[in-house]
């Protein structure tokens, strides 16, 4: 169910800043004090205009010059402190919902549009962030402002003031219609936004795929009925406001020829001298930008209502890993592992893994063989606590993973994954990740593990090499070097390979099956294998067939039992002498 935030969720992060939003309100009520002077001086000007003293009028003049020039200064200041604020107040958020997206598990992200939320973390909050600025700058100096130039102007004339007025209840009533209905399609346009941004992360992340289909008519139509969505639900938005400002200046036009033919006949009638009808006249031309102001602010509160309500969705959503309130920081282990009666469903009709039971020696390399669904990479990543089983146990050295730190327990398990992930940084920085702090020595002796010390080195820049996003400027055989180098830098005791060398040439895969070889030594190997030729030398091949262990033991074990490895194995040698290039 959509979350329905309110701004009273932000006190939180306001609360920190109450300094700078002091500060800028003093300067707000010196703002405002100014501007009340404004209309009596204008009123004591016109009284020795229409006398011809020009000395007087140059001093009333003079006064309001320097009045001017001091609420400039008001503002200038009112601008800064509430600016800073508010830039803190979205700096803060945007941490917070960052620190918190990060606590979620891989389920949530699996299930999420990254261009979605790369929107809410930029643009929603920026959006919320200058909403902070508007509302507590120039939204409560124009509401001061229409508090007190109406008080004045009942002070000079009350009967004029409640003509002028009389109009303000509808007006009042109108803007928060428009506000409601801009609300609505704020949501709508955002929404339309982040589907936008959504399919542009997506297609830019595929380009290739996208060339190799020779797709792109089809994701240019694709984008063409995106953005046409996007336009239909802006120029709604759009349209209101052009219905909406039209409406108030005209009842606001109307209040001021009220204004002057009421003026007029008091004048006429001796109840109202002219210099105090330009003193009035003065305070409503005053009143009408604050008015102005806040009917534009309305709608930009009501719109940013909708970043709000997206924002704080994000926060609403519980993490489903978190470390217990007693957990503990698993000491060095030796690599012993153990899956008792273990059973995992992703959803309730779903089961992947069925009342499984493993245990694995320190220093054992383990393959995990079996078709696609079997459920091999699941079983990894419930060692590695990316979800929780629903039953049993998995204990490394015989404590319960579930009792210990997340971040202690992934510490002590290097992954080198299929599809090789690097990120834009120098190679370093890559080999090194989410360990700032490792010194080059430690990182060189992980990239002579890994192979990669020798072609890093042949760079002008070695290890400060920059690499693109991807690593897209290093290949293939370079990238899972880097990749090994980096699961094994904090020299972990277990190893999960998930099929490192399947997508590489053969003089790559030998580079990088020798940087195996070693990466493995005096570790406790879990290997995920597609390719049956990558695990002969396995110390244990567990064959799993619906999230159950059908069949375990060495190759030759298992090839004499003829059973279902023994199957497997023949396809896909089968396979491979049938290939006409080989």
């Amino acid at each position: 169910m959509k979350t329905r935030a309110s701004y009273w969720q932000l006190l939180p992060f306001l609360q920190p800043h109450w300094s700078l939003f002091a500060s800028g309100g003093a300067c707000i009520i010196g703002y405002v004090l100014m501007t009340l002077l404004l209309p009596y001086l204008a009123g004591q000007a016109a009284l020795y205009i229409g006398q011809g003293n020009v000395s007087e009028i140059a001093y009333w003049l003079g006064l309001a010059t320097v009045v001017f020039l001091v609420r400039s200064v008001f503002q200038y200041w009112e601008n800064i402190w509430m600016i800073s604020a508010s830039l803190e107040v979205a700096l803060s958020l945007r941490k917070q919902v960052y620190a918190h997206l990060h606590k979620l598990g891989l389920r949530y992200f699996e299930r999420s549009q990254t261009g979605d939320l790369a929107y809410r973390l930029t643009e929603d909050i920026d959006r919320v962030g200058e909403i902070v600025h508007k509302m507590s700058q120039q939204f409560v100096s124009s509401g001061l402002q229409l508090i007190a130039i109406p008080i004045y102007m009942l002070y000079l004339n009350w009967p004029l003031t409640l003509a002028g007025l009389i109009l303000a209840p509808l007006m009042g009533w109108l803007i928060g219609r428009f506000g409601h209905q801009m609300l609505i399609l704020s949501r709508r346009s955002q929404t339309q936004v982040s589907n936008l941004s959504a399919l542009l992360t997506e297609v830019f992340g595929s380009i290739r795929v996208v060339q190799a289909f020779a797709a792109q008519a089809y994701e240019v139509e694709r984008f063409n009925r995106e953005a046409e969505h996007n336009r239909t639900a802006r120029y709604r938005a759009e349209r209101l406001k052009a219905v909406q400002y039209p409406v108030v200046g005209f009842l606001e036009a109307i209040s001021i020829m009220l204004l002057f033919f009421l003026g007029g006949w008091q004048i006429s009638q001796g109840n109202l001298a002219p210099q105090e009808f330009v003193s009035f006249l003065t305070a409503v031309a005053l009143l009408l930008h604050p008015i102005d102001l806040v009917t534009q602010h309305y709608n930009e509160f009501k719109q940013a209502e909708a970043s709000v309500e997206r924002i704080f969705e994000l926060m609403a959503i519980a993490p489903t890993m978190q470390d217990k309130p007693n957990a503990i920081a698993l000491p060095t282990v030796t690599g012993k592992v153990e899956f008792q009666q273990v059973s995992f469903a992703y959803t309730d009709h779903q089961s992947v893994i069925q009342d499984l039971c493993l245990r694995t020696h320190p220093g054992e390399v383990v393959a995990l063989v079996g078709s696609s669904g079997a459920g091999k990479t699941t079983l990894m990543n419930l060692l590695l606590r990316f979800y929780e089983p629903q039953d049993g146990q998995i204990l490394i050295d015989g404590i319960d993973i579930r009792d210990v730190k997340i971040t202690s327990l992934r510490h002590q398990i290097g992954v080198v994954p299929q599809e090789t992930t690097l990120f834009s940084g120098t190679i370093a920085q890559n080999i090194a990740y989410g360990q700032p702090d490792l010194d080059l020595q430690t990182i060189e002796a992980a990239a002579k593990i890994a192979n990669a010390h020798d072609f890093i080195s042949q760079f002008s820049q070695g290890y400060q090499t920059w690499v693109g996003e991807r690593g897209a400027t290093l290949s293939g055989g370079q990238r899972q070097r880097v990749a090994i180098a980096r699961a094994v830098v904090s020299n972990p005791r277990i190893l999960i390979l998930d099929e490192a060398t399947s997508a590489l040439d053969s003089e790559s895969e030998a580079l990088v099956q020798e940087a195996l070889e070693r990466a493995m030594e005096n570790r406790t190997v879990f290997i995920i294998a597609h390719r049956l030729s990558t695990v002969r030398r396995a110390d244990t091949i567990l064959f799993l067939e619906k999230g159950r262990i059908v069949e375990s033991g060495t190759h030759p074990e298992l090839l004499a039992k003829g059973g279902r490895y023994a199957s497997f194995y023949a396809q896909q040698f089968e396979g491979v002498r049938r290939t006409p290039d080989t």
